[in-house]
């Protein structure tokens, strides 16, 4: 497993991290038991993982919970990311609508932030979290400061209660005041073979100003596995089911044209003796500014696969090759 700064900070972290939104029963598939989620964290970590990404909301504050439980024994192999600015106690913050029934705000409030961060530490049984990030920018009507947020982040670092402070989905404005503020590692954002808009602006400012970049979604659900035929059927309630404009890849037809490049990367898995995933991933991990990326994990073996990725080093020239196959793979229809 290979290991990447996180930005400044002085953490050294894998290069393919956990995502856990899965365990709060969010994503495409049904929860497993927490007793599966546990083996396959722990599966992963036994293999060289060391980030492990969280948030509150995710099962509101069920993941991190389940987080807790397998990191016991484990504690200083883990680099614990969590978040905070989602908030659900109280209306303080702005509306930012019902998530599996349950009415939540967008707050990044010192004082909602603070309780945020007592409870993250009770519920992952740890005494500091490595990498605190805001889940989202704030918003109107409560449109706390950027550097307010940042004093509080930064007065909890001094106290050590955090170690370093990262930013999620925010616009490249935003980024650049959050790093003016403040001692910012890094931020978090979707980013994938066939979605790479980032790299006009996000990427190239994070490479430019050391700041780590958290990838998610850059298996696309399971897309990009190679492994989503053409025969799959989803469950009912499966947000993929949809394929709307959101998820156009997931139409039937653009399925096909994935594969048809799949197939077509057929000898560089057999050269890397790698998955379709695995070479995905580490395609994605040697992009310019990418130095971190998140995967869902759902099973031991996807964790032990998954993981698998990071040592795998992708020669310049089939980097390239990939690339130009992205291009001209174009948009879906």
């Amino acid at each position: 497993m290979r290991h990447r700064p996180l930005g400044k900070s002085g953490i050294e972290a894998s290069i393919v991290g956990l995502g856990t939104a899965a365990i709060g029963g969010g994503g495409a598939s049904a929860a497993l038991d927490d007793s599966e989620y546990v083996k396959a964290i722990q599966a992963a970590i036994d293999r060289g993982v060391t980030l492990i990404d969280t948030a509150p909301s995710y099962g509101w504050g069920h993941s991190e919970e389940v987080v807790g439980e397998a990191i016991k024994g484990r504690r200083d192999r883990v680099v614990v990311a969590t978040k905070c600015g989602v908030w659900w106690e109280d209306e303080r913050g702005s509306y930012n609508g019902v998530k599996d029934g349950k009415v939540n705000h967008v707050s990044l409030r010192p004082d909602t932030i603070t309780i945020e961060v007592e409870n993250s530490l009770g519920r992952l049984g740890v005494d500091t979290i490595d990498l605190l990030q805001c889940h989202k920018p704030a918003m109107p009507p409560e449109d706390t400061p950027i550097p307010e947020t940042m004093d509080c982040l930064t007065d909890l670092k001094a106290q050590g209660k955090i170690r370093a402070i990262g930013v999620s989905n925010v616009s490249l404005d935003q980024l650049k005041a959050y790093r003016e503020a403040g001692d910012l590692a890094s931020d978090q954002f979707r980013y994938s073979m066939i979605l790479r808009d980032r790299e006009a602006d996000i990427l190239p400012y994070c490479a430019a100003n050391n700041i780590a970049t958290l990838t998610y979604w850059s298996l696309e659900q399971g897309l990009l596995t190679g492994k989503v035929g053409l025969d799959r059927v989803f469950r009912d309630g499966d947000f993929r089911n949809t394929a709307d404009a959101w998820l156009p890849w997931f139409k039937r037809e653009n399925r096909q044209r994935l594969l048809d490049m799949f197939a077509g990367w057929a000898d560089l898995t057999e050269k890397y003796d790698c998955t379709f995933a695995q070479l995905t991933i580490a395609w994605t991990a040697s992009q310019p500014g990418a130095t971190h990326v998140l995967c869902g994990i759902r099973s031991v073996e996807q964790g032990i696969e998954n993981a698998g990725a990071g040592a795998l080093e992708l020669d310049a020239n089939e980097i390239q090759r990939m690339r130009d196959d992205l291009v001209a793979l174009g948009d879906p229809v």
